[in-house]
Parts: structure tokens; C-alpha cells; sequence
């Protein structure tokens, strides 16, 4: 099938722009926002944020080959663009995000929506790998999850796949509705509320109240995908306006796994109930968290008609993403579950479930500061080095500021040794610890923001331990 045509007359009808250098027929291989991943013959779109302005790398855009350039009209007509198209616009973030949804409704795909607090990432690769069975399937590039990555994202359905799926990030009331009215999602899957930017919210019920956004603007045909063991979600979506499946450990769900078997690093596995019919179903992504993912994936694919057995199939042989839960097993029996990429305290509690549920000589926890929790900050960190605690690790080290020693102080007033706590104010410093402190035999998981850069420890313990 032919690829949906990128020129600067089509760019300039879809962004609602005007060309006001070059040839109107120049085409592109590609949409691009930085000069230093642009590849010659690609558009560079010139976005304005709070911090920078794109307008003032146009000329190396050029210079780097682009073919054309997108920008602000009272910039654009100071360009010296040689051969390069010059589109101007009022607001190149708003013509970017005109241009996906002019591709988006011009390919004809089906367009799956993925938003919640944690679980996005994963539940987006899930239901890729599901549907690629059947499909022609593309995603997000990486975490192009905002009002700028999503439009980047949705230019690639110019090469008409049947099926997008996209994870839809925020941190801010009002940026999902901005990106639904983007996406225009048939399926839309919200997987569940906790606090991830709570320091961007008065609550975790305006958080909650944020993700509902999904629902906005929903046709009767269109499908919600919704967790029925998160009662916040519960209430919020007996006003969606298409139809709704729902999925969980809960009796009444539609998508249901019963007799869940925890089985630590090596994976979970449950009895999985649908209304296509019930199918035994073991993953090699380890945690309950993680099967809640599959069983959301498993109500899109359904919705898409792929059997349950190639279901199964696929999800035992599922692999996570990069520093998203990977279990690496390095020399003389250390194991190392890197879920370093990013955390809030939902997920990491859910992290520390799959340490208890694992045997090995010792278990050692890595946690990170979990970052924009806001005035809450603390309390929340408490509350992990409590779960800390209860889950008898033989060890704990936390990472960070003054709320990782929050979490360090509350993992020993509820019953860790002293002896087995460490707080230090860098992920360099945890790399040393943990590596000085490994034996064989030891299961390590580390887990922390990204800001906090604990895939440094990772990193140090692959160096160290033969990985």
C-alpha cells in the first residue's frame, strides 16, 4: 500500500500554514523537532517550548539537510532557506499536532489509547506484540507520550498500518483531552490511578480525575478498556458514551485471572476467563501488576478478534522493555531485576511483592526517590520503607534526598536491623555499596525516577558481576 505522501503543499493544507519559500511540491522523508537526530530530506517542525525556541536551529536544520522547515510565521520569513520549503504557522505545537491527526484520519487505522499511572509502557508493548499476530501494528516511539511525542508518533501512519497502538502521558489536568482530540482513539484503555505527579495535583483524586479525560469525546462504537480493581476508575466511567469491558482479579470483570500463581522472577501464571472462553496463561513477566497488563491487552486484542490461543501463546514467550522489570542474571547465581527506567510508590510496592514471592540467598532492594510527589513527598516514601520492611528484605538501600532517608528511617522503625539500612544522596554511591555488598546467590532489585539515574547501579553490578 502506498505510503501517505509528506509534500509542502499537504503539510501546509493539514497544519493550516502558508509556504512562503520553495517549491510548493517539495516532498519529505520524515518529520523531525531536533537538529541533532534530523536526517537529510526529513521536515524540521521549529517547536517553541517554555525553555527554548526551535526557530533558532532552523538554519542548522537546513544546513543539516532538511527539506524543509515548519515555523512560526514571524520568524519564518527571516529564514535564508536555499532549496529548503519554509512553512509558516501561528503555533508550530498546534500545527504539529494538526498534521498527525490530518495523517491519522487519512490512513485509515485503528487507533488504541493508552493512559494510567503506572503500567502504560508495558501495557502498550503488550498489546502490540498481541495484535501483531494478526496485524500490521505500530506504537510509540519510545515514550513519545506528550503533545509533541504523540504527534511525532501518529506522522508514522503515513505508512498505513491497521493498527497504532499509543500510551498517553501527562502531568497536568487537560493534556489528555488534548491528546484524545489528537489520537481520536477507536479503543481506549485506562489501566489504573496512584500517584505518580502527585506534586502537580491537589489529590490522587484529581490525578484520577486527569486520566478521565481518556473518556472524552468517545463515539457509541468506540471501546473502553478499564480496570475493575481500581475503584477511582469505577467511578468515572459510567458516563463513557461507547461500550466498556473491563478487566482484573474481580468477580464481575470481563477479562478475569483466577488462581494467579506468583512466581517471582520466573513470572506469573494464572487461569484467564473472557467471553471468548477461559485459557491457562503463564507469562515470564514477573509481578501482578505485570498480569494486569496482559489482561487488559488481552480485552483489545479480543476487540480485534485474535483467539485466545495465540494469546497465550504470545504471552509466554513476552519479554519486558528495556530497565522495565528485566530480570538479569549475572555470575554465581546474582540476579538483578532492573526496573530502573522509572517509579512511584504504586509500582514500587508492587516491585518489593515480587522480591517476597522470590527465593534466593538474599534479597537486596535499590530504591530510588520517586520524584514529583509534591508535599506528600515524604509520607509517601514512609509508607514504601514500611512495605520495605514487611517484606523481610536482608537488605535496603535508598537513593536520594532528604525523602529516600524518609524511607530508609521508616524501613527501620518498622522492624529492618540497622545494620541492613543505607541511605546515600546518589546513585553512584548505591553502585558502590551494592557492589561491595553482593554475594552469590543475591536477588537485587533496583527500582527509582529516572532523575535519580539508578540504572547506574544496574550497570555497575553487570560490570562487577559478569553481565
Amino acid at each position: 500500500m502506498t505510503a501517505i505522501p509528506l509534500t509542502a503543499t499537504s503539510v501546509a493544507s493539514a497544519a493550516g500554514g502558508v509556504i512562503v519559500a520553495g517549491d510548493p511540491g517539495q516532498a519529505f522523508d520524515g518529520v523531525s523537532v531536533d537538529t541533532r537526530t534530523l536526517k537529510p530530506g526529513e521536515l524540521f517542525v521549529a517547536i517553541r517550548g517554555d525553555r527554548f525556541d526551535g526557530a533558532e536551529f532552523a538554519a542548522a536544520g537546513i544546513a543539516a539537510g532538511a527539506a524543509g522547515v515548519l515555523m512560526e510565521a514571524s520568524r519564518a520569513r527571516a529564514i535564508a532557506a536555499g532549496r529548503a520549503a519554509v512553512i509558516a504557522v501561528d503555533d508550530s505545537t498546534v500545527a504539529l499536532q494538526a498534521l498527525a491527526r490530518a495523517i491519522r484520519r487519512a490512513s485509515a487505522a485503528k487507533v488504541v489509547a493508552i493512559t494510567g499511572s503506572a503500567g502504560k509502557t508495558t501495557t502498550k508493548e503488550v498489546t502490540s506484540e498481541l495484535l501483531s499476530t494478526r496485524y500490521r501494528v505500530i506504537r510509540n516511539r519510545g515514550n513519545f507520550n506528550n503533545h509533541i511525542g504523540l504527534p511525532l508518533s501518529l506522522i508514522d501512519l503515513r505508512q498505513r498500518p491497521e493498527i497504532a497502538v499509543v500510551e498517553l502521558g501527562m502531568n497536568h489536568a487537560g493534556e489528555i483531552s488534548t491528546l484524545v482530540r489528537i489520537a481520536e482513539p477507536e479503543v481506549r484503555v485506562w489501566t489504573n490511578v496512584g500517584e505518580a505527579h502527585l506534586g502537580f495535583f491537589a489529590s490522587v483524586d484529581a490525578i484520577a480525575d486527569a486520566k478521565a479525560e481518556i473518556l472524552e469525546g468517545a463515539r457509541p462504537s468506540d471501546l473502553l478498556v478499564a480496570n475493575a480493581d481500581d475503584p477511582r476508575i469505577a467511578d468515572r466511567i459510567g458516563g463513557f458514551a461507547g461500550r466498556t469491558t473491563t478487566f482484573g482479579l474481580a468477580p464481575n470483570a470481563d477479562v478475569r485471572a483466577a488462581a494467579v500463581v506468583d512466581r517471582g522472577i520466573d513470572g506469573t501464571s494464572a487461569r484467564m476467563t473472557t467471553p471468548r472462553g477461559a485459557v491457562d496463561v503463564t507469562t515470564p513477566l514477573v509481578g501482578r501488576g505485570n498480569f494486569a497488563n496482559i489482561l487488559a491487552a488481552t480485552a483489545v486484542a479480543l476487540e480485534f478478534d485474535v483467539p485466545l490461543a495465540e494469546i497465550a501463546a504470545k504471552a509466554a514467550t513476552l519479554t519486558p522493555a528495556a530497565h522495565r522489570g528485566e530480570v538479569v542474571r549475572l555470575a554465581k547465581g546474582v540476579t538483578v531485576i532492573d526496573d530502573s527506567y522509572n517509579a512511584n510508590p504504586t509500582a514500587t510496592r508492587r516491585a518489593l511483592d515480587v522480591l517476597t514471592g522470590s527465593q534466593a540467598s538474599r534479597r537486596i532492594a535499590v530504591i530510588g526517590e520517586m520524584l514529583e510527589l509534591g508535599e506528600r513527598s515524604a509520607d509517601l516514601h514512609a509508607e514504601v520503607g514500611r512495605a520495605a520492611a514487611n517484606a523481610r528484605l536482608d537488605a535496603l538501600i535508598a537513593v536520594g534526598g532528604a525523602p529516600a532517608l524518609a524511607l530508609a528511617d521508616a524501613a527501620v522503625a518498622a522492624g529492618m536491623p540497622a545494620v541492613a539500612v543505607r541511605y546515600v544522596p546518589t546513585s553512584d554511591d548505591a553502585a558502590d555499596v551494592a557492589a561491595a555488598m553482593l554475594h552469590a546467590g543475591d536477588l537485587v532489585l533496583v527500582k527509582g525516577s529516572r532523575g535519580i539515574k539508578t540504572d547506574r547501579v544496574v550497570d555497575r553490578l553487570k560490570s562487577s558481576w559478569g553481565g
